[in-house]
């Protein structure tokens, strides 16, 4: 599928419950640069004021996107802007992305790397910006309660098949800062739970051959 451009007004699934105007739409643009064969991009989205806004580049890339009530955004994050000019918000060969997001969330991207599998799940007004500089990282990250989380996970340098298991719950609103970097792969497990605001900032190097492990449990 060569798409050179898609600009895409066909909302798959749209239900307005309010009356028309310019922040009731919904609205998809995804653009291709540098070429893109085999891309497979599934969108559904129900309700208004949700957007999916970004670039790719290269091969075999799935999309799987889905979001529901209102004001909802896939995308590039604000304070990096577009990849376009450098090769796409994912720019990289057999990269998947599955993305559930309800009721107010945000997520970001900037994926730099080849056959990594990125599993989002949001509900509320949650953010997750995403780097990943590696390859066949896993990554899968849960943000749901009525507080207002926030996580920046990052990947450099050769930390290739990487694992990051990432769940913020709760009525406290939580932060976490990752960053994952050395030449061996991390395998990071950390929840932060419960009704008091938890805050977390890592920045993993990994050099033991065969990989590191981190555990990081907040709240209750």
């Amino acid at each position: 599928m060569e798409l050179k451009y898609i600009l895409i007004s066909l909302i798959s699934l749209l239900s307005l419950t309010v009356s028309a105007g310019p922040s009731d739409n919904n609205h998809i643009h995804i653009e291709q640069v540098n070429g893109g064969k085999n891309a497979d991009i599934t969108i559904t989205q129900i309700g208004f004021d949700n957007e999916i806004n970004f670039s790719f580049a290269h091969k075999n890339n799935t999309f799987d996107l889905l979001q529901s009530g209102n004001g909802n955004y896939i995308g590039w994050v604000s304070y990096w802007g577009s990849g376009k000019s450098w090769g796409g918000d994912v720019d990289g060969t057999g990269n998947t992305e599955t993305v559930r997001q309800y009721n107010g969330a945000t997520y970001g991207r900037h994926i730099w790397g080849n056959n990594n599998e990125v599993d989002v799940y949001q509900s509320g007004t949650h953010t997750h910006n995403l780097d990943i500089h590696a390859s066949s990282v896993t990554h899968d990250i849960t943000q749901t309660g009525s507080g207002s989380h926030y996580n920046h996970t990052y990947f450099y340098g050769t930390t290739s098949t990487s694992e990051t298991t990432i769940s913020q719950t709760g009525t406290g609103s939580h932060n976490s800062q990752i960053r994952i970097q050395g030449n061996q792969p991390t395998t990071l497990n950390l929840t932060q739970q419960g009704g008091t605001n938890q805050t977390y900032s890592l920045t993993q190097n990994c050099y033991t051959t065969g990989g590191c492990t981190v555990n990081i449990t907040q709240g209750n």
